[in-house]
Formats: C-alpha cells, sequence, structure tokens
C-alpha cells in the first residue's frame, strides 16, 4: 500500500477555560483559539490516516516542514511500515534538526500511518501493539494557568464536579497552588510549572511545594533538558519529578534515566516521533522502573495515539485530559471524559476520525 498524498489542515477552534490566560504559559503568545495541525495521509488502496502535529505557535513552520520537506520524501512510500520510515526520516533529516518542526512533523505524519496500518488490518491500535482488556483509562484534569487564586480554586472545584479526582496546575505562584489544593483536599494534584527556575530556586521553594503534597512536580528548572539539575530537585526535594514533554528522541530519554532525573516520564506523541517512538520510550523507562504518564495536552488524533499506547503499556491507566471546553470537539462527545474517565476507541485504527464538519467550519489552512 502507496502513500499518495499528505495533506496538512489548519484548524482554529474556539474555547473558554473558565477564567482568563496568562500569554507567558504558552508561547509568548495567547490562544484566542485551540489551534491544531492535523495531517491527513491518502493511500492507492482508498484507506486514509489521521494524524496530528505538535503545533500551537508554532503551527506555520510545522506545517512547511511537512508540506515541503517531508511530503515530495514520502509520496510513493509504503504506508505499513510507519516505524522503519521514521528511523530513516529521522537519519535523512537531522541535519535540520533534533527536535522542533522536523520531529513535530515526523510526528504527525507517524501516528497517521498507524491509523492506516490498523484500518488495514481492521484492528483498533491498542490490539496491534499488544491489546489491552481494559475499556476505559481513568484522566487526569490538566488546567490552563489562571495566576489567580479565586479562579484557579473556582475551575479546580469545577473539575471536580465534572468527576474528576486528578488534576494537573499549571500554576507558579504559591498563594495559586495553595489555593487548589484548598479547593479539593483530597484530590491527586500534579505541579507542572513549566521550567521557571535555576536549580537553586527549585530547591528553594520545594519545602513549600511539599506542604501541598503533590503527587508529582513537573519540569520544575530551566533548561529542561539539564537532567543533572533535574536529578538534584529530585534527590533533595521529597517530592516525585515528572519531565519529558520537551524531550524530542529516545536519546534524551536514554540521557533522562541514566541520570536518575524522573520518577515519572511524559513523552508526547506529538513532539517526539508519534506511535513508533512512544511504544520505545516505555519499553527503556520498563527497564529503569520509570512510570510513563504521556503528555497528551491534545484532543485529536495526538490525544487517541497516547491513549492507545497507554492502555497496552500503563500498568496504572492514567491518561491527561486538556481541561478546554470547545466550541467543536474533534470527535463529539464519544472522544470525551465521562465521570472522570475516557473509552478507549474499539474502531479500526485510531478509532475514529475528526468530524469532517468540524473541519470544513474551522479550517484556517
Amino acid at each position: 500500500m502507496k502513500i499518495t498524498a499528505i495533506e496538512t489542515i489548519v484548524l482554529r477552534i474556539p474555547y473558554t477555560t473558565g477564567g482568563s490566560t496568562q500569554a507567558e504559559a504558552w508561547g509568548g503568545r495567547a490562544w484566542a483559539t485551540a489551534d491544531v495541525l492535523l495531517v491527513r495521509v491518502s493511500t492507492d488502496a482508498g484507506i486514509t490516516g489521521w494524524g496530528e502535529a505538535f503545533g500551537y505557535n508554532v503551527i506555520p513552520a510545522t506545517k512547511a516542514m511537512l508540506d515541503e520537506a517531508i511530503a515530495p520524501v514520502v509520496i510513493g512510500r509504503d504506508a505499513l511500515a510507519p516505524e522503519a520510515l521514521q528511523n530513516e526520516l529521522q537519519q535523512k533529516l537531522h541535519i535540520f534538526g533534533r527536535g522542533g518542526p522536523v520531529i513535530y512533523a515526523l510526528s504527525g505524519l507517524d501516528i497517521a500511518l498507524w491509523d492506516i496500518v490498523g484500518k488495514a488490518a481492521g484492528q483498533p491500535l491498542h490490539r496491534l501493539l499488544g491489546g489491552t482488556t481494559r475499556e476505559r483509562m481513568t484522566c487526569y484534569a490538566s488546567l490552563i494557568r489562571y495566576g489567580e487564586p479565586d479562579v484557579v480554586a473556582a475551575n479546580v472545584r469545577r473539575a471536580v464536579s465534572d468527576g474528576f479526582t486528578a488534576i494537573k496546575l499549571h500554576e507558579i505562584t504559591l498563594p495559586a497552588i495553595r489555593a487548589a489544593r484548598d479547593a479539593a483536599p483530597d484530590a491527586r494534584l500534579m505541579l507542572d510549572v513549566n521550567c521557571p527556575w535555576s536549580l537553586q530556586e527549585a530547591l528553594a521553594i520545594a519545602p513549600a511545594l511539599r506542604a501541598v503534597n503533590p503527587f508529582w512536580l513537573e519540569e520544575p528548572v530551566w533548561p529542561p533538558e539539564d537532567f543533572t539539575a533535574l536529578a538534584t530537585v529530585r534527590a533533595r526535594s521529597g517530592m516525585a519529578i515528572a519531565a519529558g514533554e520537551n524531550a524530542a528522541t529516545l536519546a534524551q530519554y536514554h540521557q533522562m534515566y541514566a541520570a536518575g532525573a524522573v520518577d515519572i516520564s511524559q513523552p508526547s506523541p506529538a513532539k517526539m516521533g508519534g506511535v513508533s517512538e512512544l511504544r520505545k520510550v516505555f519499553t527503556l523507562a520498563a527497564a529503569h522502573n520509570v512510570t510513563v504518564v504521556p503528555h497528551t495536552f491534545y484532543d485529536g488524533p495526538a490525544f487517541l495515539a497516547g491513549l492507545h499506547v497507554s492502555a497496552v503499556h500503563q500498568r496504572d491507566p492514567f491518561v491527561e485530559w486538556r481541561y478546554f471546553d470547545l466550541e467543536a470537539p474533534l470527535y463529539g462527545e464519544a472522544g470525551r471524559p465521562v465521570n472522570g474517565s475516557v473509552a478507549i476507541p474499539q474502531g479500526p485504527g485510531l478509532g475514529m476520525d475528526p468530524d469532517p464538519a468540524v473541519i470544513a467550519k474551522y479550517r484556517a489552512g
């Protein structure tokens, strides 16, 4: 089965989050819409696969990489060999970067190809990857950064009322973090602070953070690839440390685990090579006794890819859900959590295709 076309589709879907947002948490520009970069791969057998490349504010660069550098190389190639193609393209394109738009683009392609593999076999992706007896996965609500303690507390209570027993904050100030804990004293609370501190700053604030009893502390130091500093925080903070969203290659996970930097690693299907590479991270993590909870701050094909792989490999089912109120979800209500858990799709491939009406209405490129 040969690849005949690759189409990149930009969607801009209005959303709300229950309060104001802070632009600095999201790449320097406020998100007026939830922007998605879909990758649609067509084949000579008439089977179409859907992927998602990490985008947001960097969508133009990621789209250009797919359209101009990757699509011309892969047209005519075997659509049923995603892992071999991923390995080949990473090597061929390495001079253009081992992260960022190059790897984001390859991630979107890989997810779409695995969707095709599953559809060609008539099997859901999780079954091809080893199978699972689970029907649902527990979700944690991943909130945007609000900054204002009262707004944080209100949205934490809202998430609890929606059935979530685990909630991730993106707050970096103690009043906001404490407000969340006061609002949900029994919740499993995670702190993702997005790399704001030096090693010494992280160690200085650690006792105050530990007092709110976080389930994990995520990416406390800058830069995120300073695994030695991260390991020091892990050893001295008294908290479980999570990281990996910004690790773009399997080699970085080798380095992360060798340094003893994390208790929980968080590879992102849309940022580090799609399904092909995500599977390898799970295997590597098991050898180092590290838990893997993928970064799935999406609600398109990248979320489904993470869901399928996690369903097969996770011992304690736990998946990130982006706690946005989208004007039009890509999969309607079928892809959304109910009472804090989400159904594992049973259709072939990723199990669901994006709603063509949503694409038609919100397409921006």
